[in-house]
Formats: structure tokens, C-alpha cells, sequence
């Protein structure tokens, strides 16, 4: 019979104290322009996570076109949809993917939902405290373009994710979002991650060209995550509709997502709350399981 983990050792020891509690790391994925992979960056950065030990949820917030769902062969039964209309909680939607990640979905071709009002989305970041599934880092899938869910859900997080691809108007838009989120919402800090790149230094060249933008015009802390090659496996994978982590874990693209999960474990504690709106602002949850 297993001990008691909570019961006192024999010999009248006392048991060692519990591990302290730490906040839920929230990372948002954006873009800007669509077409840049965010989608897929989202899907295979929450697999590598999870792989490594992370409990980890993704949760797709692109309100009108989501696809999370879709990528990983996954079939919801409840979406955000159901949870902004009262039919279900946040609990009810979650799915179980591959490597045991967590997905919360989505509603696609649902275009009220793309209306949601600023205390909407709010409502919906705040109704994330009430989860009871222990947890160390959610992903959040944002849509494409600057809409409000856009804005509002990279703001709630802790850390932001810009996805760029080697294309001028992906420069563009990528430039677009780090400023409205840095002048408008208070974002002073982003990570980078070039995508579909075709050479070992071509990401970057891609961060090069971006920042020196960003330290001219802007007061922001740019951080290059690092890059993931362009790879026809991945687009076998989307096709076999799998992560292409869980298709072809030895694939360019599938070590690459690794690198960059790395990295993410190795980044400082998030500190909670900073003042505004954020995910599990009062969700503290205890230390066991892996470094988040």
C-alpha cells in the first residue's frame, strides 16, 4: 500500500514541508499578419512543454477561425462559445491531446464571437481562476490582425510571443502589434520567433531587421526566442492532421520547437499580479512537477 504523503514518516519525523506555490506562466502566441504559422508555432511549442514535464493548457482564443482543434485531429463538444453564452464552464470544454496536453477550443464560423465586448474577453480571462486542473504554463492561441481578443488576451498574459516569417508585410504587421501592445496596453516586453526560415541565420537577420526598428520608435524589450526552419514534414503532419512534434519527432522543425520549450524553462518565475487584467491573477498553484 502506497504511503501517505501527508502523514507523518515513522520514527515521528515530521514530513518535509510542501514545495511553495508559483504562478501559472501564460504565454500568448501572435503575429499580426495571418499566414505566418502562429497557429502551428502555438500547437507544437504546447507539445514540446508537455513533453518535457510541463502541465500544460492551450487554449485557442481566435474567436472566429479557430483551427488548435482541427491541427490536433481533436473533436470538442463544448467550446468558448458555449462557456460566453452560460452552457458550459471552462472545465467542460477541455480536451486531452497528445503527450497530455490540455485544449481548450474554440468556436469556428461563429461570428458574434468576434464581436465580444473588452468586458466579455475579460470575463472570459477571469473565468480561467475558477479551473481545478493543476497546471504550469498555458499557451494562448490569438487570432490574426489587431482585433480587441487580440489586444486583450496578449495583455492578460505574462510573457508574448510574436510569430515572423521572412515576408515584408509580416515585418509590417509583426511592427503593428509590438506597438499598439506596447503603447496602447503596456506590454514592455516581447520574445520573437522567426518561423519558415530557410537558413541557419536568416531568424536572425529577421530579429535584426525588426529591432532595430522597435529600439528606434519604441520603448519596448525585444527578445529573440529563437527560430524554426521551413520543413516539409510539417506540412505532412498538418495534412495527417497531428503536431508534427507527435508525426515526426525527428524532424528539423520538431527539434527546433524543443530548443525553443527549452529556453521557455529556463525563463525567471512570472511575477503576479502586475496591476491589470491577467490571467489567474489569485491562482497559485504548488511547485510539484516540472520547473515552469
Amino acid at each position: 500500500m502506497p504511503h501517505d504523503p501527508s502523514a507523518n514518516p515513522p520514527g515521528g519525523l515530521r514530513a518535509a514541508p510542501a514545495p511553495p506555490a508559483r504562478a501559472v506562466r501564460t504565454i500568448a502566441v501572435s503575429g499580426g499578419k495571418g499566414g505566418v504559422g502562429k497557429t502551428s508555432v502555438s500547437v507544437n511549442l504546447s507539445l514540446a512543454l508537455a513533453d518535457a514535464g510541463h502541465r500544460t493548457l492551450l487554449l485557442d482564443t481566435d474567436l472566429g477561425l479557430a483551427n488548435v482543434d482541427v491541427l490536433l485531429g481533436l473533436s470538442p463538444k463544448f467550446t468558448l462559445a458555449d462557456v460566453v453564452a452560460g452552457r458550459c464552464s471552462i472545465e467542460e470544454t477541455l480536451l486531452t491531446g497528445p503527450k497530455g496536453l490540455m485544449v481548450v477550443p474554440a468556436a469556428s464560423g461563429k461570428r458574434h464571437m468576434t464581436d465580444l465586448s473588452p468586458a466579455e474577453h475579460v470575463g472570459l480571462i477571469r473565468a480561467f481562476s475558477d479551473m481545478q486542473h493543476p497546471l504550469d504554463t498555458m499557451i494562448i492561441d490569438t487570432a490574426a490582425g489587431l482585433g480587441e481578443s487580440v489586444l486583450t488576451f496578449s495583455q492578460a498574459a505574462h510573457e508574448v510571443l510574436v510569430v515572423v516569417c521572412n515576408e515584408p508585410a509580416s515585418i509590417t504587421d509583426a511592427y503593428a502589434l509590438i506597438k499598439v501592445l506596447s503603447r496602447e496596453r503596456g506590454v514592455a516586453r516581447m520574445h520573437v520567433v522567426a518561423n519558415m526560415t530557410r537558413s541557419a541565420g536568416e531568424g536572425r537577420e529577421l530579429f535584426d531587421k525588426l529591432s532595430r526598428v522597435t529600439d528606434k520608435f519604441l520603448d519596448v524589450n525585444l527578445n529573440f526566442l529563437g527560430a524554426v526552419p521551413y520543413d516539409e514534414w510539417m506540412r505532412r503532419a498538418i495534412q495527417r492532421q497531428q503536431a508534427v512534434l507527435q508525426a515526426f519527432p525527428a524532424s528539423a522543425a520538431s527539434l527546433a520547437f524543443r530548443a525553443l520549450a527549452q529556453k521557455i524553462d529556463k525563463w525567471q518565475a512570472p511575477a503576479m499580479p502586475r496591476g491589470n487584467v491577467e490571467f489567474f491573477v489569485e491562482r497559485m498553484i504548488p511547485g510539484a512537477g516540472a520547473a515552469a
